[in-house]
Formats: C-alpha cells, structure tokens, sequence
C-alpha cells in the first residue's frame, strides 16, 4: 500500500472513530489492549496496553486511528504488564473464530469474498445451535469479524474458569472429534427384555433422533417404491431389509418416537448409523480451535473497522443473523454518499453494498464506502481529485 492510500484511509478512518460510539466490553480495565498502526512496511501489532495506558478509549481511537482493534479474551490483575506471565491472568471468555476460507468446500483461489461470508453465516448458525441447544449458554455474543467471518464470544460465569485443555474438550465435541458413535446408543430395561435405544435426551444423540423423525416423516409422505428407493441409497441396506424398514415404520411409529433401533431389525441400526454421521458432518461447526483454547487471546473490538476491508466489526443480535449482509450492513454511513476518485489495480468482479459489477483497471470515480472497500483490500490505490 503506498503512502497517499495509506495516509487517507487513517484520515477516514479516524473521521469514523469522531463519529461513533465504540462501546466498550464488560471489565475492560481487567483486559489487554492491542492495535495494529497505519504503518509503513507492515502490520505489528502494539500490544501489553491497559485501558489505563490508552484512556478514554472514544478519544484514543478518534486521536490514533488505528487500522485494526484487538482486546483480550481473558481478565487480569495487571493486563499492562509487559510479559504474560506478569499479568496474572483471573479467567477469560470462551471465544470461537469462524474463518470462511477455512471452511469445507470453500476454495479461497476460487470462492467469490461473498460467496465465503454466506458460507461463514451458515458454519456460524450452526454454532449458536450447539451453544444454545447443547451447552445451554446464555450469555452469548455474535459478532460480524469485518473480514472473512465470525466470532462468538461466551461469557457466562461457568465457562471464564475453563483451562484451555477443558476449552479443547469444548471444540471436540462441536466438531465431534473422535465421536463414539456406539455411545450415542444405550441399552435399556423394558419389562424382562432389553432394548437398544437412542439418547435422545440430549446431545449428539438427540440431533440424530431428530434426523431420525424427520427422514421417517419424509418416508411415510412418499409413494412405496419411492420410499424403497430412498432406502437403499443407504448403504447396507438392500431391498429385503428396505422393505422390512418401511413397514416397521409404517406399523409402530411409536418405536421411532421413543429412539429404538431395534424395531425394524439390523436394517434400522444400518440406517440410524448412516443418520448419525450425516448429522455429524452437517451440524458440526468448523471452528478454529487455537483460538477457543488459548486462554490468553487477542479479539477484534466489535464496531472498530477491520483494516482489511473498511467494514464494521458488527455486533449481532440472535434474531438479526439471518437476514444481515455484511457486505451491506456492515458498510460504515459515514463512508457513504459522497465519490471519490481511485485507481484500480485489481480490476474484476465485485459485490459490494448490494450490487454487483465489473471494474475496469485504471482510474475510476466510485462511492466512498467502495473506494475504502477497495484499498483496504489491496485492489486501488488513493489518486488526487
């Protein structure tokens, strides 16, 4: 980045912080405080800073201007101290990274910027799934990372304490590492017999039993051969055992509804086992695991601007997620209604702020919001007016 782009975008980027209220996270005088300048020649990060050491942090970042805001997930009795070891760490939040060019599927050489957030909001929905519905969380934060993602910080008391070994065990079971699938059944007394059943009562085991149900419910709305069909696409499963499946369904529902997996014979178990890794391989989360287990971590500070793409660092509510667009939403107003003339020097494909075009090389006239939107991310370079 040359120096004319560089110098303009700390300008506006400072015009952003005079205008904006950046809230602060809860105990920010017990957390570490990192920035990374507008400087020339690279991207190091000044870090070991106290909100004592910065002040009132409106007026820091409305003075400094910094290209990227970090704060740490974990609490200290002296988060200034200039080695880890001094701080006294106290506990920290459980935080999780969603990294869409991490993803399964995604290709960064051949998956568009918004086709990778679109996947990042799927792999993030997932999360909050398991968090609310599996681990019961409470209070429990998404935020939009301004660039490729996610995060989602956890606060509640139970979880500040957890070591990051525990914090590990956190991550296996969201990305169902080393699953048992054998210990999602459990065998139990009915009368003098046995039977072998689902753990529906929570868990792994509950989001299979719900596959469960739903792929019943769909089987019994299908013509018979249709049913047959879709059942032998399963492996193991052969047209003797299809049909014996279906009728076990069709004859005692109830046997579904309660988990058993015997009902239906050794055709059932194939099935419910094909059922539980195609559970697993679509509601896990792809979380980056060094940053949940670190116990010490440096996050990006929600509504700073992230430097790689002038967006917002969006704090989002649980109900907003589904409809936001980051490459919309996220678009800073006080970067828009107003044109700007830039070179560009990645010509291409864009989407940006609800549309969609092609930019040719050279010098160009374009929105503000897009202008920054360019030069953050190493496409155009800031030319005189």
């Amino acid at each position: 980045m040359d120096g004319r782009t560089r110098e303009y975008l700390e300008g506006r980027f400072g015009d952003y912080y005079r205008s904006t209220d950046v809230p602060l996270p809860p105990a920010p005088g017990e957390r570490e405080w990192g920035v990374i300048p507008w400087s020339a020649g690279g991207t190091r990060m000044h870090r070991h800073q106290s909100l004592l050491d910065l002040g009132d942090l409106s007026d820091y970042l409305a003075r400094s201007a910094p290209r990227h805001v970090y704060f740490s997930s974990a609490r200290f009795s002296d988060p200034g101290a200039g080695s880890m070891d001094d701080k006294g760490w106290r506990e920290a939040d459980l935080v999780f990274d969603i990294d869409a060019d991490h993803l399964p599927g995604v290709d960064p050489e051949t998956t568009g910027y918004a086709d990778m957030l679109d996947a990042g909001k799927e792999a993030l929905l997932d999360l909050l799934s398991l968090l609310e519905d599996d681990f019961a969380f409470e209070e429990t934060q998404a935020v939009f990372s301004g660039g490729r993602g996610y995060h989602v910080h956890v606060r509640d008391e139970s979880v500040r304490g957890l070591d990051s070994e525990a914090r590990r065990e956190v991550v296996d079971y969201i990305r169902a590492i080393d699953l048992d699938f054998d210990a999602l059944i459990e065998t139990r007394q009915h009368g003098t017999t046995t039977q072998r059943v689902l753990r529906t009562e929570g868990g792994w085991g509950r989001r299979t039993h719900e596959r469960l149900l739903g792929f019943v419910d769909a089987l019994l709305e299908m013509e018979e051969d249709a049913a047959l069909s879709r059942l032998k696409e399963l492996d193991g499963i052969g047209d003797g055992r299809a049909k014996t499946i279906l009728g076990a369904f069709r004859n005692n529902p109830d046997a579904v509804r309660e988990g058993n997996v015997e009902a239906g014979g050794p055709g059932v178990r194939t099935l419910v086992e094909a059922l539980a890794h195609e559970t697993v391989e679509d509601e896990t989360s792809p979380i980056d695991e060094p940053v949940t287990t670190d116990t010490k971590r440096l996050i990006r500070l929600p509504k700073s601007l992230h430097g790689g793409s002038g967006l917002v660092v969006e704090p989002l509510d649980r109900d907003e997620i589904d409809d936001f667009d980051p490459l919309s939403d996220a678009v800073p107003d006080r970067f828009r209604g107003r044109d700007i003339a830039v070179r560009v020097t990645d010509p291409g494909e864009v989407e940006f702020d609800g549309d969609s075009f092609t930019l040719d090389s050279g010098v160009q006239s374009v929105d503000e919001s897009l202008g920054v939107f360019l030069m953050t991310r190493g496409r155009a370079e800031k030319v005189t007016e």
